[in-house]
């Protein structure tokens, strides 16, 4: 099978389509097409339990990726492109061996937890270490999700999310929604919960967050919704103030020191001791000399989830003391010390069974829901403004406007990190604040 590039693919096209990392962090993909690397690299690995639509994608859309792998690499001046994807996907791994142009090469990834963290991946995919606060580019790395690179092989503006629907909900799924459209939509479109007291996690059981309500919308970042009892201790973990978490954690830490010794980033050789930031709970604003190195906190949540024994929150303590350490102009110097994986770093990996254990989840199987054909329609979407890394958007439209599915309705401002939102339905523009409303 050939794969030539689509016409007009370029960092300008795909700035000009709103394209975003569509992992969760939501950086603009222009930028990182105007970089120059040796290595392209697809984070397939999706390690987050229960979430398993890039697996999807690869599965009915692998030749669509590719060509987008295709275009980002001629774009970067890769001499080669990896895939990094879990080795359990035996399927998808057999059907893409059978497309893969010749210098593109698989790489199995064990089935831990967090196997989709930029810097693990890296060095798992590599053998090469990028440095504590450094990007993949340190190491001539460019790595990007499965849809971002399916959007840029689309080349066309990004007005539509795939995502998974899971949980408690009584007909799990993946689906093609508009960006925008709500959260109950996308719910009722899987069968609505299984349950009568349930609560709604955003874009992982680890690394996600808990809506307010499910009024709020599908940006370009979600990746999937989650059903939970709204009993669930995992819930009551994310319910915490961060006053509790820090009064708990004075009054309850024994320096055990789990969190660190099974801290994915602290197993690399990073400067990250999540117990000493336990530790400086009990102290003053001093206390930042003990805590430069949780700057490198990448907040994949292992230490509160998984490693400490008390069900303390060394994660939260962590982010925190990042915010603090910045304030203050702290930085991590590293003299001449070698940044080398620790000798335990194979032993010390989480197993996604074992963590959907630990997290209460037997009750949900692991990758069930797959991919509806078709896109879910929508009579309303709210698009906010802020839906990526950089400043909000600027409106260019105004309320009463007609516009089309793909119209440009806001604009970063000049010369600031951003990507253009474009309208994911056709209708009228209904009303301009921080989000832009339109009816069908």
């Amino acid at each position: 099978m050939g794969f030539g590039l689509a016409v007009n693919i370029s960092p300008e096209s795909i700035q000009e389509n709103g394209v975003v990392g569509a992992g969760g962090a939501g950086f603009p993909a222009h930028v990182k097409m105007r970089a120059r690397a040796e290595l392209l690299i697809l984070n397939a690995a999706e390690c987050e339990p229960l979430l398993h639509k890039d697996k999807e994608l690869l599965e009915h859309f692998g030749d669509e990726v590719i060509r987008g792998m295709q275009a980002a690499r001629e774009m970067v001046g890769a001499r080669k492109c990896l895939i990094g994807i879990k080795n359990k996907y035996e399927g998808v791994i057999s059907r893409l061996e059978k497309i893969l142009p010749a210098d593109f090469q698989i790489v199995p990834l064990a089935d831990v937890y967090p196997a989709g963290d930029e810097f693990i991946l890296v060095y798992d995919a590599t053998g090469r270490m990028i440095p504590p606060g450094g990007l993949p580019l340190d190491v001539g790395c460019v790595v990007n999700n499965v849809e971002t690179m399916l959007n840029i092989a689309r080349n066309r503006p990004v007005t539509r999310k795939y995502l998974t629907i899971t949980g408690a909900v009584k007909d799990p799924c993946t689906l093609c929604v508009p960006v925008g459209i709500s959260v109950r939509e996308v719910i009722d479109a899987a069968g609505g919960p299984a349950i009568a007291d349930w609560v709604v996690l955003l874009n992982g059981i680890m690394m996600g967050r808990l809506a307010p309500d499910a009024s709020v919308s599908v940006t370009k970042t979600t990746g999937g919704i989650y059903i939970f009892p709204a009993d669930h201790p995992h819930i009551r973990r994310y319910q915490r103030s961060l006053t509790q978490i820090n009064r708990i954690g004075r009054s309850a830490c024994d320096q055990c020191s789990f969190c660190t010794e099974m801290c994915p980033r602290y197993l690399l050789g990073h400067p990250i001791e999540p117990h000493k930031a336990m530790r400086a709970l009990g102290f003053t604003m001093d206390k930042a000399a003990l805590i430069v190195g949780t700057t490198y906190c990448c907040e994949c949540n292992l230490c509160t989830m998984i490693a400490c024994p008390e069900d303390l929150d060394p994660m939260n303590v962590c982010a925190q003391d990042k915010q603090l350490v910045k304030q203050m102009g702290l930085k991590w110097e590293r003299g001449g010390r070698e940044i080398k994986a620790r000798p335990l770093y194979p032993a010390r990996r989480t197993p996604t069974k074992r963590l959907m254990n630990r997290l209460g989840l037997r009750q949900f199987e692991n990758n069930r829901g797959a991919l509806r054909e078709g896109v879910l329609a929508a009579s309303r979407v709210r698009l906010p403004l802020k839906q990526h890394v950089g400043a909000p958007c600027a409106p260019v439209v105004a309320p009463g406007q007609r516009v089309r599915e793909g119209d440009v309705i806001a604009r970063p401002p000049d010369g600031q990190l951003g990507a253009v939102i474009h309208a994911s339905i056709s209708g009228r523009i209904a009303s301009v604040g921080d989000a832009i409303e339109i009816t069908a």
